[in-house]
């Protein structure tokens, strides 16, 4: 006999995760088959670190019947090809990290192979030639892969407090029911630990089948009441705090992120088209508040729309996702840096496992170890790509760096160094965020060159080579340069209304 289904959820905090959730479950689950509540309050201010996705947020968007540009419109939003890394390396050292690859394998072997040989031989054009979105991106130009151009992918930058309000109608049209209130205390079932009842500031009690934690860094749910349990990177991603703050804009937007590197962490800056979010990630091992706060006002473009805003956070996951009747999404469930705008992307995956694996009222505990394994291993490998740009530095002008270079590394990490600096072979795992690409360029803008290429490039022609490769060179040239430029492209298809700089930084 079937235990019965879901036929309550509840989810317990708003901003982009919350509605993010409601919206996608309202996709799939029909009311009134299925009851979806949200419980939030507009006191309780949204915490974020970042405006920034990763290219499968077109799938959510797509999902949704989300069009790209009424998207864009409504979020004051701009493209995004990738992220400019600045002094990461080094001090005066710039390397990208842009949506793409770096063009169709050559005799089956991957392009970074060949320039690897040109390397060897004294050519000195950067692999980043080879990428149509850096050469795009650096041109100031945008247009959306099409036949022509399929070798890459796009993001955005937008304003997450406005596609929360976005999302936030779209799934109350489709029958989820907001609730504006505070949860001031979490009632467990007798005998086996599930939430059974939440109790509001307002006296209602609201009970629920499933229970899902939005409530950001708080854990209201998953942690406070069943102490789940929390999982601490920070000896490999040791900044635990950071400064935001919105300036005005300056001149065209760029289709990419920039991430410079200071003493003590990073500086992001995210154009949009009616501001730039800026923020300084640190450890405060290193650096005061203030000492922050005053670096990142020194370092805008543009005249400070706000005082800057301080997060605190540990890097980590909780040791469960999903416990009992509860499922933390967001940073309730585990917070990664800002580095490579992994938060969203992190909350987009951890929903679809909910759909794909979806419970009963029984919540088989084999699922829900199964909706950990697959979670906890996506975090893990993204947190790997992350300690990557930490590790392999060469400055010696702050402490931090040099913790970072010095520290033990997580044995997944090292035997992708290892494996890279013996064969130029990214060996990837279960659960990857990135792929081949994306390692090459982190590894060889780092300075990791790995001791040899492929040795079966040496059947190919120095001369042949040369030629195919300068041919490939000059092709993404044009193709950039018949693009029109990012902010004639955003006038003509996606100009947001006019309006406001808001203050604060959300996610």
């Amino acid at each position: 006999m079937s235990p019965g289904r879901i036929e309550t959820i509840v989810i317990v905090g708003g901003g982009t995760a919350g509605w993010m959730t409601a919206a996608l479950l309202s996709r799939f689950l029909r009311s009134p088959a299925v009851s979806i509540r949200l419980i939030e309050s507009d006191e309780i201010g949204i915490i974020g670190v970042g405006e920034a996705t990763v290219p499968l947020m077109q799938v959510f968007n797509g999902v949704l019947g989300i069009n790209e540009y009424e998207f864009l419109r409504q979020t004051q939003g701009t493209y995004k090809l990738g992220i400019e890394f600045r002094d990461w390396a080094a001090l005066g050292h710039t390397h990208f990290h842009f949506f793409g690859d770096f063009g169709a394998p050559i005799e089956g072997i991957s392009p970074h192979h060949h320039w690897l040989k040109l390397r060897a031989l004294g050519d000195t054009t950067p692999l980043a030639d080879y990428s149509l979105p850096y050469v795009a991106g650096k041109l100031g130009r945008f247009a959306p892969p099409g036949a022509q151009s399929p070798a890459y992918k796009h993001a955005y930058h937008f304003d997450a407090s406005l596609y929360a309000q976005y999302l936030r109608g779209f799934a109350t049209q489709r029958g989820v029911r907001r609730t504006e209130a505070k949860v001031q205390d979490v009632e467990l079932r007798a005998g086996d630990g599930f939430i059974e009842t939440l109790v509001l500031d307002s006296g209602e009690r609201v009970s629920g089948d499933l229970f899902i934690d939005c409530s950001g860094f708080r854990g209201l749910l998953i942690e406070q009441a069943l102490h789940t349990g929390y999982e601490d990177w920070s000896r490999w991603l040791p900044c635990d705090r950071a400064a935001a703050v919105p300036c005005e804009s300056s001149g065209e937007p760029t289709p990419y992120t920039v991430s410079t590197a200071r003493s003590a962490g990073w500086q992001w800056r995210i154009p949009l088209q009616h501001r730039i979010g800026n923020g300084y990630v640190y450890c405060s091992q290193y650096l005061s508040d203030d000492e922050a706060a005053n670096t990142l006002l020194a370092n805008l473009d543009g005249s400070a729309l706000a005082a800057p805003r301080l997060l605190r956070f540990t890097t980590g996951r909780r040791r469960q996702f999903w416990n009992r009747n509860c499922i933390a999404i967001g940073l309730a469930g585990g917070f990664m840096e800002p580095l490579e705008s992994t938060s969203i992307q992190l909350i987009q995956t951890a929903i679809a496992r909910l759909i794909e694996m979806f419970p009963d009222r029984s919540f088989d505990p084999v699922i829900a170890a199964e909706y950990n394994r697959v979670g906890s291993a996506e975090f893990e490998r993204i947190r790997d790509f992350l300690i990557l740009h930490y590790h392999a530095n060469a400055r010696d002008d702050a402490p931090l760096w040099q913790y970072c270079r010095a520290m033990t590394l997580p044995d997944t990490l090292r035997h992708k160094l290892e494996v890279w600096r013996s064969s130029g072979r990214v060996p990837l795992l279960s659960e990857e965020s990135y792929q081949e690409p994306s390692w090459v360029s982190i590894f060889l803008g780092q300075g990791v060159v790995p001791r040899r290429y492929d040795p079966i490039i040496d059947g190919i022609g120095t001369e042949q080579l040369r030629a195919g490769m300068r041919q490939r060179r000059q092709a993404i040239r044009a193709l950039a340069e018949a693009m029109p430029r990012h902010a004639e492209f955003i006038a003509r298809h996606c100009r947001a209304p006019a309006m406001a700089a808001a203050p604060g930084v959300t996610s």
